[in-house]
């Protein structure tokens, strides 16, 4: 039995020239949780280039994949389904033909243009990524898709027949051949000049590169989702990938066989395309045209919304980390603990709602589990860093004040400490009084001529207890402050400094 926000409510059905895929997803409008991902590598546009049609093997194995769709989506009562076909269907000679058939499995399959292919993925990464500038390139079997954003929007989107199905005879034809065909594509649409801003990098194929320049680079984490590479890296990393056999790239956790297929030559071709298009380096979205279709519905108001403070919510929520709470907790603490940089307060918070949630987790089961949730749960709107700090923040509330190696890989030791003196405090906001809200306004607390003082009212007087005491001196020692905590003596409160 699932809360109602949590029931599956929503899908998109992408028939794409690689593989025809369905999700369906449930959980918040502004950061949707996948509930079922299915895929069948149809590779319905394989043909394409020596035929110009899709193989008829490949629409009877494709037709039936949607059949089973149509069903599931029917059987769960879902309504707001979207099907799109993309390249292969929209190239295809018979591609007419086979959206017919499609439409008689009861579905309703919109065929995108290219420009609305475009489009589609580059909200996608404006959703995962809010107030990204720079350029989208989502790569599929039929196409790569090139489009600019700026300023929660997108313009002069493209469509070029570069996927990862043509890429093959064309690399077949030697390197020069190669750019030289490449650096065609991208001149006749206009796009063989330098663009600001990094490169947002979607499709899978893209993720099976991050996949292992994070294996190879010993990321502690397993979601290549805002990974950012200078151009630099990213090059490197692509001239390596590009003289590598396929079966050298399939037993690298996160690239499948078929990925590793394609790497090499999309590998190959991003070579040409950080040289054409300089950008400011590369960042992997998991998000694309999928999650852009459903951003794409959504009205003005829920874009808007923080899409970590929108997940962190949903999640922590039914586990005892509500938003009301931890704003509470957030505020007492403030006066003792900041927080760097912009955006600071922003991560101090959902940092404080995970904490609050691995409080209700059994104890044995407790840090294991929600540094699992810090470091491995998709989280949109932050990147490795802030990832990092979210973790070393859930590790000390959980009574771990240690910074982990693994996280110095991924964040600044300031920054680090900062954040564990943000899980010290909750701990010992939550000692306090088990997290009540009449704890929380019955005490302050806050430094002053560098002591760390605890103020409780005098009718709290039973909360002031030994274990209390020993948070408080922890924390304390942490940020290099004396330590004093004051029964029923009001004082005069300062911001943290």
């Amino acid at each position: 039995m699932q809360p109602a926000g949590d029931r599956p409510d929503r899908a998109v059905i992408d028939i794409g020239s690689n593989t025809v895929r369905l999700v369906i997803y449930s959980g918040s409008s502004r950061a949707p949780d996948v509930w079922l991902n299915e895929k069948v590598s149809a590779r319905l546009g394989r043909d394409l280039a020596a035929t110009g049609q899709m193989p008829e093997k490949a629409m009877q194995l494709a037709l039936s994949a949607l059949g089973r769709y149509a069903t599931i989506v029917a059987d769960m009562g879902i309504e707001r389904v979207q099907t799109v076909a993309t390249a292969a269907v929209r190239d295809a000679s018979n591609g007419a033909e086979f959206l017919d058939a499609v439409r008689a499995l009861g579905l309703d399959p919109r065929l995108l243009s290219g420009e609305e292919e475009a489009r589609a993925a580059a909200f996608g990464v404006i959703g995962a990524f809010p107030g990204a500038q720079g350029t989208v390139a989502d790569l599929g079997g039929g196409s790569l898709e090139l489009v600019q954003i700026q300023n929660g929007d997108c313009q002069a989107g493209v469509s070029l027949p570069l996927g990862t199905l043509r890429l093959p005879a064309l690399r077949e034809q030697g390197p020069a051949a190669f750019r030289a065909a490449v650096e065609g594509e991208m001149a006749r649409a206009g796009w063989a000049a330098e663009h600001p801003g990094p490169l947002y990098m979607v499709g899978g194929t893209w993720r099976a590169l991050a996949a292992y320049a994070m294996e190879k680079g010993d990321f502690p984490l397993t979601d290549p989702h805002s990974l950012h590479l200078d151009c630099e890296a990213a090059d490197r990393l692509a001239k390596k990938v590009a003289r590598m056999e396929p079966a050298a790239l399939s037993p690298v956790p996160g690239i499948s066989s078929s990925r590793a297929a394609g790497l090499p030559d999309a590998a190959s071709m991003l070579r040409i395309m950080l040289a054409e298009l300089r950008p400011d380096g590369v960042v992997f979205s998991s998000w694309g045209l999928r999650e852009g279709l459903l951003f794409l519905e959504l009205p003005n108001a829920a874009r808007s919304q923080d899409p970590l403070t929108a997940a962190m919510s949903h999640f922590t929520i039914p586990r005892g980390g509500s938003a009301a709470l931890a704003t509470l907790v957030a505020a007492w603490t403030a006066g003792a603990v900041g927080s760097t940089g912009s955006g600071g307060e922003r991560l101090r918070l959902a940092a404080t709602m995970l904490s609050l949630a691995a409080a209700r987790i059994e104890p044995n089961l407790r840090l294991a589990t929600a540094y699992a949730w810090a470091m491995d749960k998709r989280w949109l709107g932050i990147g490795f860093a802030e990832r990092a700090r979210i973790a070393a923040a859930v590790r000390a509330a959980c009574g771990k004040p240690g910074i982990p190696p693994e996280l110095l890989k991924l964040a600044e030791e300031p920054l680090l400490r900062e954040a564990v003196g943000w899980g010290l405090a909750i701990r010992l906001c939550r000692r306090l009084g088990g997290g009540s809200r009449v704890s929380v306004l019955t005490s302050r607390l806050q430094r002053r001529d560098g002591t760390l003082v605890l103020w409780i009212d005098e009718s709290r007087r039973q909360l002031a207890t030994d274990s209390v005491a020993g948070d408080l001196k922890a924390l304390a020692q942490w940020l290099g402050l004396e330590h004093e905590m004051r029964i029923g003596e009001p004082v005069d409160f300062v911001s943290a400094n």
